[in-house]
């Protein structure tokens, strides 16, 4: 089947650490974001990293710069999210995302993106 599918969501106590991953079995040819978003209840939908396969530049939103990362090297099959030192208000349902945007719209929930069905990160304080 075509699509998006997420991986390794859980149960971590604050200061710990989950590595997510996304399979991709769309055809992503040519300048493609790649993106983590997140969503909590009663919060709108917000971009939390992303990468530009055309020229694999990578975007953060500023709650996750220098604790989460997305590892670069993997197969476009594949996109991973390095989340350390993770805080209670990381917790929520994680979704992969993948669209043909511009690098600058990489974590753009507005726009139209193919989504998986999210894997849920719960961090208790």
């Amino acid at each position: 089947a075509q699509g998006l599918m997420e991986s390794g969501g859980g149960s971590v106590p604050a200061g710990g650490s989950l590595r997510l991953s996304c399979t991709v079995t769309l055809n992503t040819y040519g300048r493609w974001c790649m993106s983590w978003f997140r969503q909590t209840p009663g919060k709108s939908r917000e971009g939390v990293a992303g990468i530009n396969t055309g020229d694999d530049n990578t975007y953060y939103a500023d709650s996750v710069k220098g604790r989460f990362t997305i590892p670069q090297g993997n197969p476009k099959e594949r996109l991973d999210l390095q989340m350390n030192s993770l805080k209670p208000e990381d917790s929520g349902t994680y979704y992969c995302a993948a669209a043909r945007h511009s690098g600058n719209r990489c974590l753009d929930p507005t726009l139209t993106w193919n989504w998986g069905r999210g894997t849920q990160v719960t961090i208790s304080s």
